[in-house]
Parts: structure tokens; C-alpha cells; sequence
């Protein structure tokens, strides 16, 4: 005896195990995740500290040393690198294979905060961040214009394209390529610097001392609270211009008479085009467990919003993606395939019993549904001794016989 003759003699039990099986298999269809790869949380903790103006001996010794040495103890980590270049410092923190990374980012900003004391004066508060190993951008779009310069274009992505990509599920970051934010910037002729017996320490220390934040607080009267405003920084170009550099007997020195004053960009390091158009580029990065899918979706479905309220000339739009690059399996529609995955199985199961029955009548005179054999037995009158078959008794695997006179 098989263990296929149980669901031959017991019908019902085969259909009934064959929709529960398929419906087990709808269900998974439905419920399995399309990812291009396996969900595996590998993380790195960066930590990066900016002195500008310093060497790269006294980042080395006085930014990156104290702070790796303070990191190395925290749990979690399997190995640091560290990275000191002029004006800046990076120490890089790898977590182990799936190990919590909100925890060991948390422990490491506290013994961040237990060495920022011995820093040296005017070095940069450190930056502690979260990056995913080996994750690349997931969709790269570029915003691209003839009228802006892409100092202009990344304030644009800063202020509204970055907000909202950063609200889709899954993003870890909004990184920006090609441009630099605005800044006011004041390019010294030396020459003219020499002529008045100025250095830069100079005009960098009335700049300070010129542009500042205060804040006056409130006069309280009897009846009456007055609320203070002192203009204390510099808001035009005509104000920082116009600045008091040096007084002598030689008259005023301002900062026009040695220097060109303009908006810029923060650097000029870098630039990106696309189509042969200056412009900045935006990389979507996605989480450990983010859905490559969905990011893209969810930004294609922001392109036109971004676009409507981006400045005249401002185009939007996306270079790349890997949605191409990831197999996606769909059921559409879910009730055809439904009845054809049934209609099979109805068809396995007729198949089945039919190839019973053929095994059941050769071994017998007969079939009565309940797999039992009929014996036949003949009686009659004719020229051999028997010329009539009537059915008789019924037997339990019999071979038909013919009984005469």
C-alpha cells in the first residue's frame, strides 16, 4: 500500500489538501517582499570634526587620535579607520553583521561628548553619522537650468526637493552633488592689502566684530514692556561694502577699496552636469531595510509636485534608477490565475481517480464505486449448455464464471 492510495480512495481529502496547499501558495505570493538582495543590516559610524586652517599634523595628533581612541571602547564595533586631512578629520566606525546600529550610534555620540573638551579652540563640534556598507544611491535625479547658477539650484533642493524626498519611506539620506550653498564672498586683493598695511587676520577680526547676532531682551515699565531690536549684522551687499576696515589720518579704509564683495557658493570643489547642463544632482540612499521599489516610486510620484513649484527654467527630473534592475514578479489579474492554479488541480485529481478505476477492473469482473469486485455467474439454456448471463452473487476480487446444465 502507497501513500498515494490514500487520497485515491479518499477523494474529498485530496481536494481538500490541494486548496489548502493553494491557498498557502496565494497567500505567499502576496506576502513575500521583492528585494534585489537579502535583508542584512551591515552599518558604519562616522564621526567627522572640520578646523579649518589646521594641518594635517595637528588633525592627526590633536582631533583624530582622541577621539578614535574614545570610540574604539564602545561595543559593537569590529574595526576603525581613520582619515586626517587638511582642516578635517574622519574616524569611520564598522559595526559588526546585523548589530543594532541605533544603539551603537548612541553610545558612540556619548563618548564623542566625553573628549569634545580637548579639542583644540575653534575646531568644529564633531558630526556622528550613520551610513549603510555597500548601499548605493538608488535614483539619482538632477535639477538643471541655463538661467541659475548652481549655487542658486542647490539652495532650491535644500530648502523644498530635500524635505520631501527625506519623507519617503525607506530614504536614509539626500545627498547632494555638484553644488554649494550661498555665501557672501569677499575676495582680498593683496596688493591693495599691502598698500594700506592690512593682513587677512585683520579684516577677519572686523568681519566678527561687525556681523554679529545680539540679542538686546526687553525694557519693563509700569505699564508698558518694550522689546529691544539692535541691527547688529550685516545684511546686504552694500552693508558689508561699506564696512570700516582701518581708520587713520589717511581717512576711512572699507572693505570696497581691498576686496570684491559678492553672493556665491560656499566652495567651487566640485560641479555636476547632466545632458551637457550645469546643475546639481540628488542621490536617494536607502536604509538597511529599505525597498528599493517603493523609494523609486515614491520619488517619480514627487518629480511633478517638485517641478510646478520649482523657479522658471528649473528642470526635474530622473537619470537613473534601479527599478529596471529588479525582477518584479506580479499577479495581475489575481482571479485568472486563481482559476487556472484550480482548474488543475481539479484536472490532477480526475486524472488520479480515473487511473484507480483501470486498476481496479483488471484485477476484477466488475467496479461498484466502493472498490469491490462482482463475480458473474452464467445460467441458462443453449446449444453449448449455456446461452444466458445473469448476474449472481457478489464476490471480493472473483474472476467471472460460466456455469452449464
Amino acid at each position: 500500500m502507497h501513500f498515494t492510495d490514500l487520497f485515491i480512495r479518499r477523494p474529498i481529502l485530496s481536494v481538500v489538501v490541494s486548496l489548502l496547499i493553494f491557498l498557502v501558495g496565494v497567500t505567499a505570493l502576496f506576502g513575500l517582499p521583492i528585494r534585489q538582495y537579502p535583508n542584512l543590516e551591515s552599518a558604519t559610524i562616522t564621526v567627522e570634526t572640520r578646523f579649518p586652517g589646521a594641518t594635517q599634523e595637528v588633525m592627526q595628533g590633536f582631533v583624530t587620535q582622541p577621539i578614535a581612541q574614545s570610540i574604539a571602547t564602545a561595543s559593537g564595533i569590529e574595526y576603525l579607520t581613520s582619515i586626517s586631512t587638511m582642516g578635517r578629520s574622519q574616524v569611520k566606525a564598522k559595526l559588526v553583521l546585523n548589530a543594532d546600529s541605533d544603539r551603537a550610534l548612541t553610545e558612540i555620540l556619548a563618548k564623542v561628548q566625553q573628549v569634545k573638551y580637548r579639542l583644540p579652540e575653534g575646531a568644529f563640534d564633531p558630526v556622528v553619522a550613520k551610513i549603510t556598507d555597500g548601499a548605493s544611491a538608488v535614483q539619482y535625479i538632477a535639477f538643471t537650468s541655463d538661467q541659475h547658477s548652481p549655487a542658486q539650484l542647490t539652495d532650491f533642493v535644500t530648502r523644498v526637493a530635500q524635505p520631501m524626498f527625506t519623507s519617503i519611506r525607506g530614504v536614509a539620506s539626500v545627498d547632494t552633488f555638484g553644488g554649494s550653498g550661498l555665501a557672501m564672498r569677499v575676495w582680498i586683493d593683496p596688493v591693495k592689502m599691502a598698500a594700506r598695511g592690512l593682513a587677512a587676520s585683520d579684516i577677519a577680526m572686523v568681519l566678527r566684530a561687525n556681523n554679529v547676532q545680539a540679542a538686546p531682551g526687553q525694557l519693563n515699565g509700569g505699564l508698558t514692556i518694550t522689546d529691544i531690536t539692535a541691527t547688529t549684522d550685516l545684511r546686504s551687499l552694500d552693508d558689508f561694502r561699506d564696512m570700516v576696515i582701518k581708520t587713520g589720518d589717511e581717512g576711512l579704509v572699507r572693505l570696497r577699496d581691498i576686496a570684491t564683495v559678492e553672493i556665491g557658493a560656499q566652495n567651487y570643489d566640485s560641479s555636476a552636469a547632466s545632458d551637457g547642463k550645469r546643475g546639481v544632482i540628488v542621490a536617494l540612499t536607502p536604509t538597511p531595510d529599505g525597498n528599493p521599489l517603493e523609494i523609486v516610486k515614491g520619488a517619480n510620484s514627487l518629480i511633478p509636485v517638485i517641478q510646478k513649484s520649482a523657479p522658471p527654467g528649473v528642470e526635474v527630473r530622473s537619470t537613473f534608477d534601479v527599478a529596471h534592475f529588479v525582477v518584479r514578479v506580479r499577479c495581475e489579474p489575481p482571479c485568472g490565475v486563481c482559476g487556472i492554479a484550480g482548474s488543475l488541480c481539479v484536472s490532477a485529481i480526475a486524472r488520479t481517480q480515473t487511473s484507480g478505476k483501470r486498476d481496479g477492473l483488471s484485477a476484477a469482473g466488475g467496479f461498484d464505486g466502493y472498490g469491490a469486485a462482482s463475480k458473474v455467474v452464467g445460467r441458462g439454456e443453449g446449444p453449448a449448455g449455456g446461452g444466458g448471463v445473469q448476474a449472481g452473487d457478489r464476490g471480493q476480487g472473483c474472476c467471472p464464471a460460466v456455469r452449464g446444465p
